[in-house]
Parts: structure tokens; sequence; C-alpha cells
């Protein structure tokens, strides 16, 4: 191969290498301004704080997946994605 040949084979390549990057990042959401307390959707001992309800005060305590009193932060917009989600309330995202 001659050397114009392998010249062009690589500028090809970072070319191609530039276009994937550039697509890649546009299909990652960007970082959220604000969160939404989801409920309906922790699964057991996953939720993130104390239940709606009232029946306990800490994280990881949920006894069954998907109780309506059970929440999880997520980006804004997401809760209402989920089947089963309700947002309960919203929080702004640290800077």
């Amino acid at each position: 191969m001659d050397n114009k040949k392998i010249a062009t084979a690589a500028i090809s390549s970072i070319l191609a290498l530039g276009v994937l990057t550039a697509t890649s990042v546009n299909a990652v959401p960007n970082q959220p301004t604000s969160w939404e307390k989801c409920a309906g959707i922790a699964k057991a001992g996953k939720n993130d704080c104390g239940a709606l309800n009232g029946s306990h005060n800490c994280a990881g305590q949920a006894t069954t997946d998907n109780s309506p009193h059970e929440w999880v932060y997520v980006p804004k917009g997401t809760c209402d994605k989920i089947t089963g989600g309700v947002v309960k309330a919203l929080k702004p995202a640290k800077k």
C-alpha cells in the first residue's frame, strides 16, 4: 500500500470516529435540571426515602414492589413515561 492510500484510510477512519462520537453524545440525555419524586415504581428495598404514608422514614425500607407510598427520584419528565409512575414532588438538581 502506498503512502497516499494509507493517509486516505487514516483520515477516513478519523472522520468516521468523529461522526460516531457526535452521534453517541446526542443519544444520552443532558444532566437533569430538576428531579421528580416518582411514586409507585420502587422495588422492595430500593425506595429513596421515607414512605409517603409515614409508615417508615428511611431509604431501602419498602417491603413490596410498586407500592403507591414508596418512591424514587427520577429526572424531571421521566415519571410520566413509566407505567404506574405518579409525580408527587419536584426537587431542583444540584449544580
